[in-house]
């Protein structure tokens, strides 16, 4: 079994499929950063379908069962749900996800569904427009987002939710959020506003622990804790007292979850990254393009996932304060 320097098998493969967003979210995207003038990829510079598919073979053989398209914003590419029956035909993939911020799900969740995708999670920050507004640089609306949370729920797929949470700008909203979707039987994630990439303007202060969020929620719906679906998730689940629906939080500040980490990530440009918050990353596209066979990719990936002792989260503020890191764009959520 493929492991790295810490012991921990590859299992996970995230693939952004484009650094391109319709949000502008402070925490990932700040429209004075990613304006009209910011040099985002060109088509040509993206991964191809062909190149997505055969490197998802290639981990596959590694160890890989779980496969989570991102972006970006992930329906912005063309034709996505091609890509998604292509990678679901793939012997060994037993799982396959989709990260989107909701607004275009309405349009794309029965496409999705039918080409063989599984689960989505859907990021919603809060449920009063002038709030959500705010946060995601007045470019989409928690009535858009609903719909799209909605309409893959009658496709089929399985749907989460995700809420960052940062101080002054929504922690009211953790309560209404949590009773919302605790009616609607949906599961809701936390998750504690981290510094991803160069531009967020993070500040430890602007964090709301999983304690306090936890605190709030106890107040009003008593929760109990219960045990991960598997070994390596990344959201602590705990079960309301009243029912058997449940939240998650996400706790990458407070409570990093480094050690249990099998998650590789391929950027939209066709670079491996072993960590979110990683400076660099491995070109294979270089590889795929200059006629490289699967042997040598193949070789490629264990070497880069043998030598891989990243551990981010639990040495943050130790020397990590100035390190610079890849844009969550790049290589999402």
């Amino acid at each position: 079994m493929l492991q790295d320097q810490l012991k921990r098998p590859l299992r996970d493969l995230r693939i952004s499929v484009t650094d391109r967003c319709n949000f502008r979210c402070q925490y990932c995207m700040p429209a004075e950063i990613f304006g009209p003038d910011y040099p985002f990829l060109k088509s040509e510079q993206l991964l191809t379908f062909d190149e997505i598919e055969r490197l998802v073979k290639i981990f596959v053989s590694l160890g890989v069962k779980k496969i989570r398209f991102t972006g970006g914003e992930p329906l912005l590419r063309p034709r996505l749900s091609e890509l998604i029956e292509r990678i679901a035909a793939i012997s060994g993939v037993e799982d396959l996800a989709l990260t989107t911020n909701g607004s275009l799900l309405k349009k794309h969740a029965e496409d999705l569904a039918k080409a063989g995708l599984k689960r989505v999670s859907v990021s919603l920050d809060s449920l009063d427009e002038g709030r959500f507004s705010e946060i995601n640089g007045h470019r989409g609306s928690v009535k858009a987002v609903l719909e799209g949370i909605e309409k893959a729920h009658e496709a089929g797929l399985k749907v989460k939710v995700n809420m960052v949470v940062k101080r002054g700008a929504n922690e009211e909203d953790i309560v209404a959020m949590a009773k919302f979707f605790k009616e609607r039987k949906q599961i809701l994630r936390f998750i504690e506003y981290m510094d991803v990439g160069n531009t967020n303007g993070w500040k430890l202060d602007e964090v709301v622990t999983k304690q306090e969020i936890l605190e709030q929620l106890n107040d009003v719906f008593p929760l109990k804790p219960i045990k991960p679906n598997y070994r390596g998730e990344v959201a602590k689940r705990y079960q309301y007292l009243d029912g058997d629906e449940e939240i998650g939080v996400i706790s990458s500040v407070t409570e990093p979850f480094c050690a249990t980490c099998t998650r590789a990530r391929l950027s939209a440009e066709g670079k491996m990254y072993t960590c979110l918050f990683a400076s660099s990353g491995t070109d294979l596209r270089s590889l795929l393009r200059n006629g490289a066979d699967d042997e040598t990719i193949q070789h490629c990936v264990i070497n880069v996932w043998e030598n891989r002792k990243d551990r981010y989260s639990e040495e943050r503020n130790q020397y990590t304060k100035n390190k610079p890191k890849v844009e969550m764009s790049h290589i999402g959520g």
